[in-house]
């Protein structure tokens, strides 16, 4: 087992519940020292994880929260979200604000928690989306903002090696507390589960065991990488369509 992650310090923004949740935890079982900041505090705590209200979208406040810290090895950027919302009901400013929100605030964090990562040759891991790499109908700016952010993390891989690596975990569907308010009730999630290869959605365990991969000594050859954390992925739509070969 991979130990290097024991005794170092990381910072999981929007680490209180969902994915984020998830991540703090896997990082915390791994023998960090876990911080997590977001507007609100969490629901419930997780054993060796502290909390610390930050608002991610006002800069100096970023920098004063990362100034303060003695030492950064890891920062997790999963703060983001969107609200199901198509582009024509509503007004280029709303839009805007996700996209701050996904891809603006992760690039503020990094600059912020630069000097201590440079430091401690440490690691970024940024939480992506499936959805910057296809169509993402009611939430296009969220679409266009994880796109951006991977290959936001693609260029400071170059521009911050060798000191710190930085990576991009793509992920796809997770059964999260909000489940519900994107696919339904269990039915939905039951029926969005079986478009899955693997047959279920992740769970946040699932997208904290691969940020823990990708922050550790195990991977210390990998940056500028976008690992895929989907399940298989999205079984081609044209294969349910076509008539070819289907028994009557």
């Amino acid at each position: 087992m991979d130990n290097s992650l024991h005794g170092r310090t990381v910072v999981v923004t929007g680490g209180t519940r969902g994915v984020g949740a998830g991540i703090a935890r896997a990082f915390a079982e791994a023998g960090a020292h876990v911080l997590t900041c977001a507007r609100r505090p969490p629901e419930q705590r997780i054993d060796g994880v502290e909390f610390t209200p930050l608002d991610l979208r006002d800069p100096p406040a970023v920098r004063a929260f990362f100034d303060a810290l003695p030492r950064v090895d890891v920062l997790v950027n999963n703060a983001g979200g969107t609200p199901y919302r198509r582009l024509a009901d509503a007004d280029a400013e709303r839009h805007a604000r996700v996209i701050e929100l996904n891809l603006v605030t992760p690039l503020t964090a990094s600059l912020a928690a630069y000097e201590h990562l440079r430091r401690s040759r440490g690691a970024v891991v940024m939480i992506g989306s499936v959805s910057g790499g296809r169509p993402s109908p009611g939430s296009a700016a969220y679409g266009a903002a994880k796109a951006g952010l991977e290959n936001l993390a693609r260029s400071m891989a170059v521009e911050w090696a060798p000191e710190v690596r930085v990576n991009t975990l793509v992920v796809g569907m997770v059964r999260t507390e909000l489940a519900h308010l994107h696919y339904g009730g269990q039915d939905g999630v039951d029926a969005v589960s079986r478009t899955v290869p693997l047959g279920r959605l992740a769970a946040p365990s699932d997208v904290g065991a691969a940020a823990v991969f990708l922050a550790s000594d195990t991977a210390a050859y990998i940056s500028g990488a976008g690992l895929l954390v989907h399940g298989g992925g999205e079984r081609p739509a044209f294969l349910d369509a076509a008539t070819a070969n289907k028994e009557d």
